[in-house]
């Protein structure tokens, strides 16, 4: 019987410690596990890049004299610009942008025994961008200033005329649109449309070229590109 009760004691006082053990160790936190936030693609930043592609000629006559060599030709060039995110998906920019053009003499002979030739050089703009982007990728129309560097002669039986015309048709306006892809975290790819319009110009003088009318300037161009882009930081960045 003293060993029961001895026994008995014991499982008493083990009992009476064992919450005193339990509460030295303190209780176990318990929390909620974090939220998972989906990953967001970031537009705003500046960048700069390169692009290649093919530019041709619009529809141009005068007076119903088509103009010879519409061929497609090569075009290069690079592009600086800034685009600002917001509202979620929108995306609003800045950009311009300077292609040179492989040689297109565009030349045109008059019944009059005159001949003209434009050798356009290259097409600038400065134009603004919005877009909506969809994950990695982003849609886009443009639109603004448009310049034209171009070289143009009139000869009459091989030697140079003096001409004038109504207009210089250097300066217009380009509208267009694309889709660019962010495939690194500081890198993207685009492709695009561009149309040029440099309105129209008619002969001032000679006065045996003022009869053929007006003729059209305009310029199309499609474009692969690369872009650099500057502090995006991560491409998947978190809410």
């Amino acid at each position: 019987m003293p060993g029961i009760l001895h026994g008995i004691a014991v499982l008493i006082v083990l009992g009476a410690s064992v919450p005193a053990v339990a509460a030295d160790l303190g209780a176990r936190p318990y929390g909620r596990a974090p939220a998972y936030a989906a990953p967001i693609y970031q537009w705003t930043g500046f960048y700069l890049g390169g692009h290649a592609g093919g530019a041709f000629s619009g529809s141009t006559n005068f007076g119903g004299l088509a103009l010879s060599n519409y061929d497609a030709r090569f075009l290069g060039g690079v592009q600086v610009g800034a685009d600002f995110q917001f509202a979620g998906n929108f995306v609003v920019g800045i950009e311009g942008q300077y292609s040179w053009l492989s040689s297109n003499k565009i030349g045109s002979i008059f019944p009059a025994g005159f001949v003209y030739s434009n050798n356009q050089r290259g097409l600038g703009s400065v134009t603004g961008r919005l877009g909506y982007s969809w994950g990695p990728a982003l849609f886009y129309a443009k639109g603004g200033y448009a310049y034209s560097s171009h070289d143009e002669t009139l000869t009459f039986g091989g030697a140079p005329v003096a001409f004038t015309l109504n207009r210089d048709h250097r300066d217009g306006y380009t509208v267009g649109g694309g889709i660019e892809y962010l495939f690194t975290p500081n890198w993207s790819a685009k492709a695009e449309y561009q149309y040029y319009d440099f309105g129209k110009s008619r002969f001032v003088a000679p006065a045996a070229l003022v009869p053929f009318g007006t003729f059209s300037n305009d310029e199309h161009s499609l474009k692969a590109g690369l872009n650099y882009r500057f502090n995006l930081g991560s491409t998947a960045a978190r809410y």
